[in-house]
């Protein structure tokens, strides 16, 4: 018997199939124009080749923002990942404060970007701000605007405020899942606190962690508003990220063609590097179900 098809559905989908067409596909195409071509202003453009890509590749300018990218992303994976994981699994698992800890867990993760710099932009500042003024109070010399390493520090830590709740949202909702079954028979058998994480909690939760660090690692690898508001990406360049960068050549230089062929390697690091993360912990994950 032979199976009719129906494509009057793909009417259904051509309205997203737009969509993303305008919002996607057409940007990335124009963005590839131009880091094939040269232009002298007046809408004139010339071909270039892939001269741009090869200027971008023999720069240090890049390697030295791609290294700082790499640097801060491993420095948030380290922090907020074994972070999570530890607060939610210190969680209340019944009654109000499941509420009340789920809400407090939440409030982050809904303040804009921008609102996040700004706040961690006072909070640092030696004259008024809690941090600054404390440390400085505490004999500490903080400052944030002048120091390279206190500037990381600040980004650091901003960013793991800001975030740390998303690792822990995720790390909760694979806890709850777990039936007690499991616990009632390590608690039979004599299992020691770190013998049911390591054989019942983390296992349950490697799933949602895969998420976790896939979003944590794209997330912290394209980050650009919270610094730039913060240090602007100084002192000097010290906090100038890819995506800091990228900015400068592309709206304070006016180089569109250096600028879209270093998006387009910035892009492509990102799909490269989170392919590596998925294929890596999928394996793991599938190894550890065997």
């Amino acid at each position: 018997m032979e199976r009719s098809w129906n494509n009057r559905a793909w009417f259904l989908v051509l309205p997203m199939l737009v969509l993303v067409a305008f919002s996607a596909i057409i940007p990335l195409m124009t963005v590839v124009n131009y880091s094939v071509q040269d232009t002298f202003g007046n809408n004139q453009f010339f071909w270039a080749g892939l001269e741009w890509f090869e200027e971008v590749l023999h720069s240090d300018r890049f390697w030295n923002a791609l290294g700082r990218n790499l640097i801060f992303s491993g420095l948030i994976l380290a922090i907020e990942v074994p972070l999570g994981i530890l607060i939610a699994l210190n969680m209340p698992k019944k009654g109000l404060g499941v509420t009340v800890c789920l809400v407090l867990m939440s409030l982050p993760l809904l303040i804009p970007w921008n609102v996040v710099g700004t706040i961690w932009q006072v909070f640092g500042r030696v004259d008024i701000g809690l941090l600054g003024h404390t440390l400085a109070g505490l004999g500490i010399d903080y400052n944030y605007v002048q120091d390279p390493f206190d500037a990381w520090v600040t980004v650091v830590l901003m960013d793991v405020w800001h975030w740390t709740s998303l690792v822990v949202l995720l790390c909760y909702a694979g806890l709850v899942s777990i039936p007690d079954a499991y616990y009632q028979a390590a608690k039979i058998d004599g299992a020691s606190r770190w013998s049911v994480f390591r054989f019942i909690q983390l296992p349950k939760m490697q799933r949602v962690l895969l998420i976790a660090v896939l979003l944590r690692f794209m997330d912290s690898f394209m980050i650009y508003t919270e610094p730039f508001v913060v240090t602007g990406g100084g002192p000097g360049n010290s906090t100038t990220f890819l995506s800091i960068d990228l900015v400068k050549i592309a709206i304070g230089q006016f180089d569109l063609g250096p600028a879209a062929a270093m998006s387009l390697i910035y892009f492509m690091i990102v799909l490269l590097m989170s392919w590596v993360f998925y294929t890596v912990m999928t394996n793991l994950g599938q190894g550890d179900d065997r």
